[in-house]
């Protein structure tokens, strides 16, 4: 009786570890990757199911089907199994800037008369806070009255906003203005150039701090640079929390990141060198000012990696937008650029979310190159072989056989 009982208990476990096995192996997930494929920087809209491979984790997979969408239209589509594209788009454009640029606002005009329709979901996100506008809206409010609000809005925060970065460069200025001035009177009268730029009128007088010893100056001065640049560090969690929120939301979704290049004041190189060595006989000094020189350089404030892994698993495709200007002319005080951080770290995570990034100084071109990368596409499905679910990142890769032509895909999804 006992052996029968064993017996039967044996069979019944090995019959539910198969029914495991084959729930494990009937378990099949579709994953979506939009594509695009260009030639130059012209789009490439003929190609075939047959001319694309697609990888994971370097194994060949097996491409269930291909749609061509341009905008919200699937133009047209080969199937091996079919799928239902969700063509909504989701539109997020984020102002990270300082100053207002008026050529913004014939970014918006062209973003909202030729691009934005009903249906389309739009949140603008400014240095104060996030507007969410409702996909009704464009059907309802005329659009040179949504342009009017709009630019309004971003004009405001950003002058509100970003007040206090602008005042502590104002601050940062005037101080590296006194502490050159400074640092530059024991080599006066050696014909040495700087000496004579410092005196020349430089916009930002420094008189405030000209009272103080050199050292408290110095000590000013690196407090100044700290404070710059806790204002404009990255928070890794809103980051992280923002690509999270919408993982689950339908349709495609598109980051337009404009970020403004910005310039640190900072003590000229050539008098800084000179004061470290005039001032070899003060170990505190020199020890203060070497410190300075280490604040000037950069580093990238958030992990690059797992943000780029974020971004890609929801799908979110980034185009970083760059806005460049010329630094200050102001005698006496040297505007170093200081967004090779930034510019980096959303340039790798506009790459890894199938985006770009472009820079020029008329956000109404940056905005045009945008909505251009965006609005043709292909929708690519398969389904990966071997599916686990153990929250590992699984690297896409996506090929044409063709050559000479450039492919642009997010770079993979969490198993989970």
């Amino acid at each position: 009786m006992k052996k029968i009982f064993l017996l039967i208990c044996i069979l019944s476990l090995n019959f539910s570890v198969f029914s495991q096995e084959i729930q494990e192996q009937s378990f099949v997930v579709n994953i979506e990757v939009p594509v695009r494929v260009y030639k130059g920087s012209i789009f490439v809209g003929d190609l075939s199911i047959d001319d694309f491979e697609v990888f994971e984790d370097g194994i060949p997979q097996k491409i269930e089907a291909v749609y061509l969408i341009k905008k919200r239209t699937v133009e047209r589509s080969e199937e091996k199994k079919r799928f239902t594209p969700v063509t909504q788009r989701n539109f997020y454009l984020f102002f990270e800037i300082t100053e207002y640029d008026p050529r913004l606002a014939d970014a918006v005009e062209y973003f909202i008369h030729n691009v934005v329709v009903p249906r389309d979901n739009l949140v603008i996100v400014t240095p104060m806070k996030t507007y969410r506008m409702k996909s009704s809206l464009f059907g309802i409010v005329p659009k040179e009255k949504v342009i009017e609000q709009l630019i309004g809005i971003i004009r405001k925060d950003a002058l509100v906003g970003s007040s206090e970065y602008r005042s502590a460069i104002t601050d940062c200025a005037a101080c590296a203005r006194a502490l050159q001035t400074a640092l530059t009177q024991p080599i006066e009268g050696r014909g040495d150039d700087i000496a004579g730029d410092v005196i020349a009128d430089s916009g930002f007088s420094g008189s405030e701090f000209r009272g103080m010893a050199i050292d408290e100056q110095i000590m000013m001065y690196s407090s100044l640079l700290a404070k710059l640049e806790n204002l404009r560090r990255v928070d890794q969690k809103k980051l992280m929390d923002f690509a999270n929120s919408l993982k689950d939301k339908e349709g495609q979704k598109y980051v337009f990141m404009f970020y403004q290049k910005e310039f640190i004041p900072q003590i000229d190189p050539k008098v800084l060198n000179q004061a470290l060595s005039m001032f070899q006989g003060r170990p505190d000094i020199v020890h203060n000012l070497t410190e300075i020189s280490g604040l000037f350089r950069r580093e990238v404030s958030f992990d690059v990696d797992s943000v780029k892994q974020a971004y890609a698993d929801s799908s979110i495709s980034i185009h970083f937008l760059f806005i460049t200007k010329p630094p200050q002319n102001r005698f006496g005080v040297h505007f170093e650029e200081h967004s090779e951080d930034i510019f980096s770290a959303f340039n790798e995570m506009a790459s890894a979310t199938g985006g770009f990034t472009e820079s020029s100084w008329n956000p109404d071109f940056l905005m045009h190159k945008a909505v251009e990368a965006s609005e043709n596409y292909y929708l690519l499905y398969y389904s990966p072989k071997d599916y686990k679910i153990d929250g590992k990142f699984r690297e896409i890769e996506v090929r044409v056989q063709r050559e000479g032509h450039r492919v642009s895909h997010r770079a993979g999804y969490f198993s989970n």
